[in-house]
């Protein structure tokens, strides 16, 4: 499968969104708005997953390389994986992972 096939529109799970292709970037993996995904790949990209759980957003990582990182949890199989932010995702969103992943740190 080619990265142009990977990189099409879909509705979201979650949320009902219309998601568009990510115009930079490599692949949309993601809704821009809540943040969920479904599990379809075994390694990124690869569409070999037989699970299509939804994926939901639990926290946010900062990568050297890659950025900041959005890990998402497989409600079906419990599988966590990581998925590169978009420019387009919504900040409200993402402040709110990283409201609660501070939190985290401060009870731990």
């Amino acid at each position: 499968m080619g990265r142009k096939t990977e990189n099409s529109s879909f509705i979201c799970v979650n949320c009902g969104l219309d998601v568009q292709a990510i115009k930079k970037g490599t692949i949309r993996n993601h809704c821009p708005f809540c943040l969920f995904s479904l599990h379809l790949d075994i390694s990124p990209g690869d569409r070999q997953s037989d699970c299509h759980g939804v994926l939901r957003p639990i926290d946010i990582v900062s990568h050297s390389k890659k950025g900041w990182q959005i890990i998402h949890k497989c409600d079906s199989c419990g599988f966590e994986g990581k998925n590169k932010l978009a420019d387009d995702d919504d900040i409200e969103k993402i402040s709110i992972l990283m409201k609660k992943r501070a939190l985290h740190n401060i009870e731990s």
